[in-house]
Order: C-alpha cells, then structure tokens, then sequence
C-alpha cells in the first residue's frame, strides 16, 4: 500500500510540474512574418524579375536589403505614377515596416527586384532569399525563404493577367 500511496503521489507530482512548465513555457513569436511569398518566371536570358510577399512584423522595423543566390542583386524597389508616367526606383535607406501593419509588396508597388539572374527561373519552381531588416536600435534581423516562381502573368493573388 506504501508502494501504490508514492507511486501515485510521483505521478501527480510529475503531472503537476510539466504542467506549469508548459504554462510557464515562453512562447516565441518570430519578429517578422512574411506571407505569399512569389517570384515572377522569367523567359531564357532574361536577366530581371520581381519579388513579392506580405511582410508583418511586431515591432516597428525596416526592411534594408536582400539577397538571393539565384541573383546577381537584389534591391528593394517601389514603383509608383507620376504625372501618367510610371516610374520605378530603388529605395536604398530601406522599406519601414510599421509595428503589426502588414507590408504588401506586389506588382505596381513596392517589390524586390532580382537582378543579374544566373539561369531562367520557371514556373514550379522556389527561389531562396534572404531578407534583412533592421530595428530602431541597427539591430539587425535575418528572415530565410523560399519564393514560390509563378507564371509570367500571375498577379499574386491567384489570378492571371498582367500586373496593373
């Protein structure tokens, strides 16, 4: 009976410390999500594509540079419509990233541009890429991806047809 009384007394012990170590247990939210995360294809000896994905991070961040082994170059670029005119330039002090508002970057806007490309990237396929971002303090902040590579047309968001 002695034997039974402390091998019940050793389960509800062990049950009871796992359980306040899964409560006490800290729960890691990455600093940066990022969601859809797509490459144009491109056509053999193409040398230019574009990146796009929706970034959300949890603190107010920027997002500095990135690169893809896949590329030669890879800016962060923004295009835009001035006076019916579009115009397309690099963003080189970064992209903010305000505290839990996601970022989209899509065709016609902000996106990341692959640039020097080492072989035709085709639909099917995934390109790695690495983004840094930066926090107010420089501290710096990795993310690693895989980009899915969509067909020509694609607009990202399962649609087909060229990009507005």
């Amino acid at each position: 009976m002695n034997n039974q009384f402390r091998t019940i007394f050793t389960i509800i012990a062990l049950q009871t410390a796992a359980s306040q170590s899964l409560f006490a247990a800290e729960i890691t939210v990455p600093p940066v999500a990022a969601s859809n995360v797509w490459v144009r294809a491109t056509v053999p000896a193409q040398q230019v594509t574009g990146a796009f994905m929706t970034l959300t991070s949890v603190s107010d961040l920027k997002l500095v540079s990135a690169s893809s082994p896949q590329a030669g170059t890879v800016e962060i670029h923004q295009m835009s419509m001035e006076n019916n005119v579009m115009q397309m330039r690099a963003l080189p002090d970064g992209l903010a990233l305000p505290k839990r508002v996601p970022v989209e970057l899509k065709p016609g806007g902000y996106h990341l541009m692959l640039m020097g490309l080492k072989t035709q990237l085709k639909a099917g396929a995934r390109v790695p890429l690495t983004l840094i971002f930066e926090s107010s303090n420089k501290k710096k902040i990795t993310l690693k991806l895989d980009a899915d590579i969509k067909d020509m047309t694609a607009k990202g968001n399962g649609e087909s047809g060229m990009a507005p």
